[in-house]
Order: C-alpha cells, then sequence, then structure tokens
C-alpha cells in the first residue's frame, strides 16, 4: 500500500490587508493561520506514514519582506524528512522563479533527491522503492501561456506515474484565478498517469469521472477570505497494490470562512429578522467542526422589515454583531452582513418622483453594456487609490457583469430605503 498527501495553494504568510478595520477581527490568529495549517499538514503526513508529499504549486504568495516565511517551511520539510518522507515542489505563479529574489534552497530528501523539479522542463522522478514515478514541470514566470503537458514524459510502465501541474483546466477561470499553463482535461488523461496532483484552483474537486485516474485539485490548505469558504486541507491518497486509489480530503484548517443565510421572508420587523439570524448563527456548521469562525451573514426575502433594514443598514449590522458574540461565547466572528432585502410584493414601487428616476436609472444601467464598462473603470479607478488598509483582502475586482449587477442591487434599497424611510426605526 503506498500513501501520500497531495497539497497545494498554500501561500505562506499571504498578507491579509484591511482586517484592522474591522472591531473584533481576530487579525492576528488569520495571520497565522496558513502557518499552522502546513504544521497540520506535517502532523498528518507522519501519522499517516506516508510516503511522499506533494506540493503543487504556490507555496509562497510573491516575494516576502523577510527570510523568515522561507525557513518557516524549510523546518517543516526538515520534519518531514526526518520521518524518511519525502516531499516535492512545483512552483506556481505566486512563487515562480522570476518573482522570488529571497528565495531558500529547499532541504534535499533522506535519499538525497532535490524537491524543487525544474522549471526549464517537465522532468521526472523514479522512485524504485516505492513504485513511484513523478512528473511535473515548476514555473518560471508568473505568467505561463504555454500548455506543459504536452512536453510531460511517457509514463513509466510498471510504476504509478502521478503528474504535478499548476494549472487552468479549460474553464477553471474566474476572475481570482488567471488563466496559466492552460490545458484541457483530455491533455490530461491520455498522458496515461494513474494520478494528476494540480494546483492553482482554490476550490477543492475533481475533474474525473468514475473508473478514470484522479485529475484532483485539492483547494488551498488554508482559506484566507470569504471567497475560500468551507474547510480547507489536503487529499490524502491511498494506492493499492493493483494501483487502485482512494481518495480521502483530510481538513487542516485552523480558522474557518462561511457563509450563513438568513430567511427573511414575511419578517414582520427587524426583531423578526434578528431572531432568525441567531437562530442561524447557533445552529451547528454543515461540517461539524468547532473552529473559530468568520462568518458572512446574507439576509435575503420580500418583507415588511425592509423598509426599516434599508434605512439604517449599519445598525443592524451591529445588532447582528451583537448576537454572534452573545450565542457564539465569542467564536464566531461577523465578517460582513449583506442586506439582500425586497419590499413584500403587494408593496407598488414608485411610479415617479425622484425615488422612480432612481430605479430607472439603476436598471437602466444593468441592461446597457456601454454603463456596466463605465462603471467598472470607475470603481476600478477609485479602488486603487485607496490606502491598502481599505482595501480590504478579497482581491476584488470589477470585470464582473455579476458582480457589477450584485452591487447595483444593494445599492437600490440602499438608497430607495434612506430616501423614503428617513425616520423608520429611529428612536
Amino acid at each position: 500500500m503506498l500513501t501520500f498527501l497531495h497539497a497545494a495553494d498554500l501561500h505562506l504568510d499571504s498578507p491579509l490587508k484591511g482586517l484592522a478595520r474591522y472591531e473584533g477581527a481576530p487579525v492576528e490568529e488569520i495571520q497565522q493561520a496558513s502557518r499552522r495549517a502546513l504544521e497540520n499538514l506535517v502532523r498528518r503526513a507522519i501519522e499517516e506514514e506516508a510516503a511522499l508529499v506533494l506540493f503543487a504549486g504556490d507555496i509562497y504568495d510573491g516575494d516576502w519582506p523577510d527570510h523568515n516565511t522561507g525557513l518557516f517551511f524549510v523546518k517543516q520539510l526538515v520534519k518531514l524528512r526526518e520521518h524518511n518522507i519525502r516531499y516535492y515542489v512545483i512552483t506556481g505563479n505566486h512563487d515562480a522563479a522570476n518573482r522570488m529574489t529571497r528565495s531558500l534552497e529547499l532541504p534535499p530528501n533522506h535519499d538525497g533527491t532535490p524537491p524543487l523539479l525544474s522549471h526549464r522542463k517537465a522532468e521526472s522522478v523514479v522512485l524504485d522503492d516505492v513504485g513511484v514515478a513523478l512528473h511535473g514541470q515548476s514555473f518560471a514566470s508568473q505568467a505561463v501561456a504555454e500548455n506543459f503537458t504536452l512536453a510531460y514524459p511517457k509514463p513509466r510502465e510498471g510504476f504509478f506515474n502521478i503528474g504535478m501541474l499548476h494549472t487552468s483546466l479549460d474553464g477553471e477561470t474566474s476572475g481570482e484565478h488567471a488563466r496559466y499553463a492552460p490545458c484541457k482535461l483530455s491533455d490530461l488523461s491520455d498522458k496515461g498517469y494513474q494520478y494528476w496532483a494540480l494546483g492553482h484552483i482554490h476550490k477543492r474537486h475533481t475533474r474525473h469521472a468514475d473508473g478514470q485516474a484522479p485529475i484532483v485539485y485539492p483547494g488551498n490548505l488554508q482559506g484566507r477570505h470569504i471567497r475560500e469558504d468551507g474547510p480547507k486541507g489536503c487529499m490524502v491518497v491511498r494506492v493499492d497494490d493493483h494501483h487502485r486509489t482512494r481518495l480521502d480530503f483530510v481538513p487542516l484548517d485552523v480558522f474557518r470562512w462561511r457563509r450563513c443565510g438568513v430567511d427573511a421572508t414575511d419578517a414582520e420587523d427587524c426583531e423578526e429578522v434578528l431572531a432568525r439570524a441567531g437562530e442561524a448563527l447557533s445552529a451547528s456548521p454543515d461540517d461539524g467542526e468547532d473552529l473559530p469562525t468568520a462568518v458572512r451573514v446574507e439576509i435575503a426575502g420580500a418583507c415588511p422589515a425592509h423598509a426599516e433594514l434599508a434605512a439604517d443598514p449599519e445598525r443592524w449590522t451591529a445588532q447582528v454583531r451583537n448576537i454572534a458574540l452573545q450565542t457564539t461565547a465569542g467564536r464566531v466572528w461577523i465578517e460582513k452582513v449583506k442586506l439582500r432585502t425586497t419590499p413584500p410584493s403587494d408593496v407598488e414601487p414608485p411610479e415617479d418622483g425622484p425615488l422612480a428616476e432612481i430605479r430607472e436609472t439603476i436598471e437602466s444601467v444593468k441592461h446597457d453594456e456601454e454603463q456596466l464598462a463605465n462603471l467598472a473603470q470607475m470603481l476600478g479607478e477609485l479602488y486603487r487609490r485607496l490606502p491598502d488598509e481599505l482595501r480590504g483582502s478579497e482581491g476584488v475586482t470589477w470585470d464582473s457583469r455579476e458582480r457589477l449587477h450584485s452591487l447595483l442591487d444593494e445599492v437600490e434599497p440602499l438608497l430607495l430605503g434612506r430616501l423614503s424611510g428617513r425616520d423608520v426605526g429611529s428612536e
């Protein structure tokens, strides 16, 4: 039985900009989370008596201000070596050879093999004692446009062949994950390897059908912001003598991000909305784990309470934070509260006057590609001018039509609520 761990996208010591401006944000706890998650990975590899640990790119988050980030990673590799566990690394777009001016040489494996695969061309490492042939290539530069897989070696007959690749598969791109080292699914499946250890996409999922060689994104090791919500960790892969695999995802994160939906439909007033929010926050998370957690609360639904909520969102956001503190013993921090309620269906929108004009203007922007493009350009320029401490930690992009529509959906009830109900809910 062969056992190995597949991890990717550690982003050690990734800067988390903007957290300090949130009252009560566990900044230090989040800043250290990527290191603690790596320690958990090393601990799990030792417990599993794994033969290998594979790191499929983006160990770091670009160049570091000092050497401590690299020294910490080296220290963890030395722990693996002390237990005769081999480790192999490819670099990705964030830790490409041309981005790292302070990179440290990684310690060799206990058998003397270097752990970092070449960025000049695809190479193979053959491990006779465990029956593994490992194939991979590191990034030489941040922006890799070519399909690496075309030059990957043929599989070694009689060995369990593993391909390591930091890549954007077809359809695996978004505003956050740029299209690097692109390839087709068929490029991987046709190669004849028994396992593909991928990195770059931070959401865990597999791309193979039953009975086919696993093509796996393990996701990143530790979530860094709300778009990286849910359990994070590595894949533990067990291979029998017939090269059949069993995949087990193992959570290793120490701080978790999750979304909490609150259905405010038909809620008569804000007190009822808050009661429902309290119930949702008190419910056990789906993963059943009790970790310190940052939660984004999303309150939605058509309800009579809408006008009061929209008139003073800051007040109700503070009330939700207060409920979280009281009901979760401080284990939950409210990252943000999104108010997406709407008026009850029996409430007619204004047909004329300033409120009607605001609604018409917003609807016009939503359906006009040129106005959306101008809005995206304006927001992008404003965002770039913000000081770092106000930019947040999510890597905001403004070129998504869905994101712009979402912002406009938030702005409309806020404006209408403020203009039509300034005194609603005031004391």
